[in-house]
Order: C-alpha cells, then sequence, then structure tokens
C-alpha cells in the first residue's frame, strides 16, 4: 500500500463508506471524519497529503475547515464535494483555495482521478492560492455542462489571458463574460460592453477607439471609445463575427502592439483592458471562407468556454423558471407565481429555440398575465401552447433522432472532453426514471418492472441521479 494519506470529511456515512472504500482499493490510505472539528483536532497531531470535504455540514462548513487548514498548510491539496451545486459555491471553493470541486453525485472514477491529480501535485510542490469570492453575479445550473462554465470561471478568476465565449443566441454569454469579470483582479474598474451586430459599420472603429472633433461629418467633439471607457477592467465584444475586416486589422494591432489611436488622431494610447469575446458563429468556418482573420482568431481563442443550450441542459428548468418568476414578481411587487409539476414536465419538453432568453421572457409573460398564483399548462404563453414539445416532434422516429444527436455530439467532442456517454447515460436513465414513475404514480417496485430493473437497483439509480434530492420521488 502507498504511503499516500488522504483523509475524507462528510457528515453523510454513506459517502464517507463510498470513498473509503474506493481510495483504499486505489492503495491509499484513507482516515475519515464526520465533521470539521473533528480534523482540525487530529490535524495537530498529523498532515495528510489530500483532503476531500463536502461544504454543507454541521458546524463549521467546508470552506471554514479548508481556510483553516490552508492557513497552517497552504500546500495541502482540498477538494470541496457539494450537492449544493451553484456558482457561489464553485467559485467560492476554488478562490478560497481549493484544488477541485466535485459537484454530488460524481463517479467514483472521477473523484480517483482528482485525488490522483492532487497527489501528484503535493510530489510537484505546487501551491494553490486563495482569492476573497465575489457574491454580485449568479448563474443558475446544475447541469455537468455548466458546472464545467463554473469551474472555468473560478480557474480564471487570477487570469488576465483573453476568453472566446460560443453559445447560441440566448444561452447566457454576456451573463459568463460578466461573471468573469467579477470573479477577476479587474473587478473594481468598469465592465464594458459592445455589440458589434448591433453598431453600423462605418461607426465601429469610432466606438471601440474613439475620435477626435472634426475627424468626420458630425463629429462635434472629441469622443472616449470603448478601450478607453474600459480602462483598467474588461471589454465585453459580443457577436465579434460581425466586426467588419478593416476594424479585425486595427484589433489585432491593438492587440499586438499595446497601442491605438482615436479616429482622426495622432497620439497612441495604450491599452489596458482584458477582452473577452462572444459569438454565436462559427469563427473556424467564417476564418475558412476569409471573413474574419485567422490571426485574429488566434489571438482571440486563447481559452474557449462554451455555453450549453437549453436543450442540453433541461435539469435545469425547474430552478431557471423559480428564479426568473421569483425576479419578475418582485419587478411587479407581487408574490411569485408557482408551476404545477406537469406544467415544469411540458416546458422541459419544449424545444426552446431562444434558450434561456426565452425561457425567461416566458416568466415574464407568466408574471405579469397568469391570473392564478399555480400555474396550469393553459396559463402559459401563446406562443408555447403552439409550440410541440420536443418528444411529440420527435416521437415517430427516436432512433434517427438519437442517431443525429450522437453525431453532432461526438463531431464536436474535442481530444481531452469527457466522453459523450460520460454525459448521455445519467440523462437518458434519469428521463427513463421519471417516466417511469409518473406512469406508476411513484410506485417504485411497479417502475422498476417497467424497466426492467430490480427495485434495489432503481433506488440506487434514484440515489445516484439525484432524484429524490430534487424533489421529484418521495
Amino acid at each position: 500500500m502507498s504511503t499516500d494519506r488522504v483523509w475524507v470529511v462528510d457528515d453523510e456515512r454513506s459517502i464517507r463508506w463510498v470513498l473509503e472504500r474506493a481510495l483504499t482499493q486505489n492503495g491509499w490510505q484513507v482516515d475519515t471524519f464526520e465533521s470539521a472539528e473533528e480534523v482540525l483536532d487530529s490535524i495537530q497531531k498529523s498532515v495528510p497529503d489530500v483532503v476531500i470535504t463536502d461544504i454543507r455540514m454541521p458546524g463549521a462548513d467546508g470552506l471554514e475547515l479548508m481556510s483553516a487548514l490552508k492557513s497552517s498548510n497552504p500546500d495541502l491539496p482540498v477538494i470541496v464535494m457539494t450537492a449544493h451545486s451553484d456558482l457561489d459555491s464553485a467559485v467560492s471553493s476554488i478562490q478560497s483555495g481549493a484544488f477541485e470541486y466535485l459537484p454530488k453525485p460524481f463517479e467514483v472514477d472521477e473523484a480517483i482521478d482528482v485525488v490522483g491529480r492532487a497527489l501528484a501535485q503535493v510530489k510537484a510542490s505546487t501551491s494553490t492560492h486563495k482569492a476573497e469570492p465575489d457574491d454580485d453575479v449568479e448563474i443558475i445550473g446544475r447541469a455537468p455542462a455548466m458546472q464545467e462554465v463554473f469551474r472555468a470561471i473560478g480557474r480564471l478568476s487570477k487570469s488576465n489571458v483573453t476568453v472566446l465565449i460560443n453559445g447560441q443566441s440566448g444561452t447566457g454569454k454576456e451573463r459568463v463574460a460578466h461573471a468573469l469579470h467579477k470573479h477577476s483582479t479587474r473587478a473594481a474598474a468598469p465592465f464594458v460592453p459592445l455589440n458589434m451586430a448591433a453598431i453600423p459599420h462605418d461607426l465601429v472603429e469610432s466606438e471601440l477607439f474613439g475620435h477626435e472633433k472634426g475627424s468626420f461629418t458630425g463629429a462635434s467633439h472629441t469622443r472616449q471609445g470603448r478601450f478607453e471607457q474600459a480602462r483598467g477592467g474588461t471589454l465585453f465584444l459580443d457577436e465579434i463575427g460581425d466586426m467588419p475586416p478593416e476594424t479585425q486589422t486595427r484589433l489585432l494591432r491593438v492587440l499586438s502592439d499595446g497601442e491605438y489611436y482615436r479616429v482622426g488622431g495622432h497620439e497612441p494610447l495604450r491599452s489596458n483592458v482584458r477582452i473577452i469575446a462572444a459569438t454565436h458563429q462559427n469563427l473556424e468556418e467564417l476564418v475558412s471562407q476569409n471573413l474574419f482573420r485567422e490571426d485574429l482568431f488566434h489571438r482571440l481563442n486563447v481559452i474557449r468556454i462554451h455555453l450549453p443550450t437549453l436543450s442540453e441542459r433541461r435539469e435545469d428548468i425547474p430552478t431557471l423558471a423559480a428564479h426568473f418568476l421569483a425576479s419578475a414578481a418582485k419587478e411587479i411587487g407581487e408574490e411569485p407565481k408557482h408551476l404545477l409539476p406537469e406544467t415544469l414536465d411540458y416546458l422541459a419538453e419544449m424545444p426552446w429555440p431562444g434558450n434561456v432568453r426565452q425561457l425567461e421572457n416566458a416568466c415574464r409573460w407568466i408574471a405579469v398575465m397568469a391570473t392564478s398564483p399555480t400555474v396550469m399548462i393553459q396559463d402559459l404563453p401563446p406562443d408555447l401552447l403552439d409550440s410541440e414539445p420536443e418528444q411529440t416532434v420527435q416521437g415517430a422516429d427516436w432512433e434517427k433522432a438519437l442517431r443525429a444527436w450522437a453525431s453532432q455530439q461526438l463531431s464536436n467532442t474535442k481530444p481531452g472532453e469527457p466522453g459523450v456517454l460520460l454525459n448521455a447515460v445519467p440523462r437518458f436513465e434519469r428521463i427513463m426514471i421519471q417516466s417511469a414513475l409518473t406512469q406508476t404514480g411513484g410506485r417504485k417496485k411497479d417502475a422498476s418492472i417497467l424497466l426492467g430493473w430490480g427495485r434495489n437497483t432503481l433506488t440506487r439509480k434514484i440515489a445516484e441521479l439525484g432524484l429524490a434530492e430534487d424533489g421529484l420521488v418521495e
């Protein structure tokens, strides 16, 4: 057995047992603890190589424990895990010095891999740095794809590197850009957004770089551009694919030389901004069509964050809907309306071509127009009632639809990314379990028979997929 020592801290006995067994079988020495207080007592006598801790626990929580451990052992890797999968937990964990963030439920193999990397870090004598969390920005997402976005925000919190955000319209690209700014070292300086698609081409350079008085017809005074307005902060260039070719050339020069001129100006100005760009277009395809400069693309594409469509994160729809309904109710000074389970099921099957923005608009409509505090399907906006749920559209040939989806996902998966099945299989099982329980009125025994499983298997799957925690089963 290895001499590497791993401590597991969780108030749930089942989690401690599973991790102790899996990590021990991998050859590591494992000690388990029920509370942070027990760990702080034991750390006085010996120090482990890695700590895995839950965040939400009675007494001191995981972040408090990590802070105490790091104060005396700054090089100790701490892996945090929690069922409360939100941006605050992810960013707070990583900024406080966590080596990694594991949202429950997670695969045991994933935990083993993370512990292995943490031990490798110890042997390489690499430190982790702490930072104070910022609570101003909230992004909701329990889906695995959104968890990756949260991790990226946390990991980029100490970097000024250029970021490119990809995602369809309405997926929340500006929200992510704002979160990247708020959780960065430039948070105290301005965040300045500029939508390339909303500006006439002949005014883009003036908007970006400013202009001198008299430089063109209508320039009655000197005007600062967005680069100057964002000095010391972040410049968010939305829909970068719509930037005119001549402006692409000037932007490339700024990124290369760090200097620019106002339109009609002769004195160089020094650039001091972090660039975050976003687009719903395929920039590689635009490059191949000579519509976007390849050298500029590589300058922008340092770190890329991909935002999933709403249909790719359907498990987030109930939480997003509740959040938007509460926000809309607050705006109009009324109590939030509540969606019936069958209404949520209907919404979960919609195609949502407008993504999160479409859901937000629908919730605003419900808050104002629905007459009852309890929202039935017939109370939804007319455009949603006129749109067929995705399961109806694809029900006639689900295998063909699945084959097309699989082909698309496999073609978009990059080397080193998690395999498609790691996300697809849990989603498939979740839908089958929900449908079977609905069919049987929540009777697990009958549902397990319909699924071809034993009752114990169904119970285990419900726990693994977090269905009981989500309130989807009794």
